[in-house]
């Protein structure tokens, strides 16, 4: 599967509208093995928060949920009773309605109407978004931004952790007992180490792009930088998809995507997101990306279990927002991936000019040739190169004009 251009290899979910879990609700929906993983938590196509619904004509309908064993764990996991309505948290946050109304849609959260499902952290969240607010330190759009971004990265992680990780440990491990015996305790002995775990990694990874953001030439390069952009794509995975059962395919886009992620962290890279039979990942130079799109073919290939591989890859300018990337680098990347051969890697020009400029590729095998015959006039040792490059022929490419694809090799040691 490779990606629509208009969508500039970006899902179009604006995650702020009716769908996720109210504050103080529990969701009740889950999220596949393939979802972008850019979605909010509820998997579809969300509505804008530019015009948020008045709190006196929300929707009624969407009520807390009055399951007594959801209720105790909703109170152990957020530490707090329900005590407010949605107006009374807005109140005593001292933040308008309307505003907290789009704060908390773009969390993900469901319009509860007026029932008393809030707790004293909403208020809490409330006052530190729009305090954040008065004191200049974000415009009101950007506290929205951090409130959808945190919420849809959240979501995912919550749905994730309860569909393949509290689902397994929490099998009866006697006759007769439930899972929902076993639930509670396991919740409050797992609830401080992975709160623990979770602002670590977040750390770490705010560190690193901090470190990626404060390293680029000037202010423009910033927000729209110079990467290689790569996607990964699983060949005939639609044929796969009506001979496999549904749990066979859930291990195999499992094993895919771990596989890709281990590998693209591994060499220096970024995964940007999956989506289930292909992976958008990025690095900040054309070798690390090389690199990584090799080590994938040769990975993959080597496993009997997974269809073949194809990976397209291109250089340029790319925006970048809320973790995910745009514009016609990514296009042209997806683009690259659809027309690649099995088991191979196709590159553009800016990229393969990239892996030339920076001594990764010869720029042709007849430079190298002679490089290699002049060193050796010399007594000197050749020009070693990590990677061959190879024309193929000139294609239009829709909505993009016509590109002279390269096929990326390595290069015999």
């Amino acid at each position: 599967m490779t990606v629509d251009d208009s969508a500039s290899g970006a899902d179009a979910s604006g995650g702020d509208s009716p769908g996720g879990s109210a504050p103080g609700e529990s969701s009740g929906g889950g999220t596949s093995a393939g979802a972008d993983s850019s979605g909010g938590g509820s998997g579809r196509r969300q509505t804008s928060d530019v015009h948020p619904t008045p709190h006196h004509e929300v929707d009624h309908t969407a009520e807390p949920t009055k399951d007594p064993l959801a209720i105790r764990l909703e109170q152990l996991i957020l530490g707090a009773d329900r005590r407010y309505t949605p107006f009374q948290a807005a109140r005593t946050a001292g933040v308008s309605m309307d505003l907290a109304s789009r704060f908390w849609r773009a969390m993900g959260f469901a319009d509860i109407g007026q029932a008393k499902a809030l707790t004293e952290a909403d208020v809490l969240a409330l006052r530190r978004l729009a305090g954040l607010v008065e004191a200049g330190l974000l415009s009101e759009p950007m506290a929205v931004q951090v409130a959808r971004s945190t919420g849809q990265t959240t979501a995912r992680l919550a749905e994730w952790q309860i569909d393949s990780f509290l689902e397994g440990l929490t099998e009866p491990p006697e006759p007769g007992m439930t899972r929902t015996e076993v639930t509670y305790p396991l919740v409050e002995l797992l609830l401080p180490e992975l709160e623990e775990f979770l602002v670590y990694v977040w750390r770490r990874q705010l560190a690193a792009a901090t470190g990626r953001v404060v390293q680029a030439a000037d202010d423009e390069e910033m927000v729209d930088r110079r990467l290689a952009v790569g996607f990964a794509d699983l060949v005939g995975f639609t044929r796969l998809t009506r001979r496999l059962e549904e749990e066979e395919l859930g291990e195999l886009v499992e094993a895919f995507e771990t596989t890709c992620a281990d590998l693209v962290a591994a060499h220096g890279g970024r995964l940007i997101k999956t989506l289930g039979d292909e992976v958008l990942f990025a690095a900040d130079d054309a070798g690390t990306a090389a690199e990584i799109a090799m080590r994938l073919i040769e990975t993959l290939s080597g496993d009997e279990t997974m269809p073949a591989l194809r990976v397209g890859i291109s250089f340029g300018t790319v925006t970048t927002r809320m973790g995910d990337v745009f514009g016609t680098t990514v296009n042209l990347a997806s683009r690259l991936t659809s027309i690649a051969p099995k088991d191979a890697v196709l590159v553009d020009g800016a990229f393969a000019a990239e892996l030339a400029r920076t001594g990764d590729a010869p720029e042709s095998e007849a430079e190298a040739a002679e490089a290699a015959a002049a060193a050796e006039k010399e007594g000197e040792e050749p020009p070693s190169y990590r990677f061959a490059l190879q024309p193929m022929w000139q294609r239009p490419v829709r909505g993009l004009g016509v590109v002279e694809p390269w096929l990326l090799t390595r290069r015999p040691t």
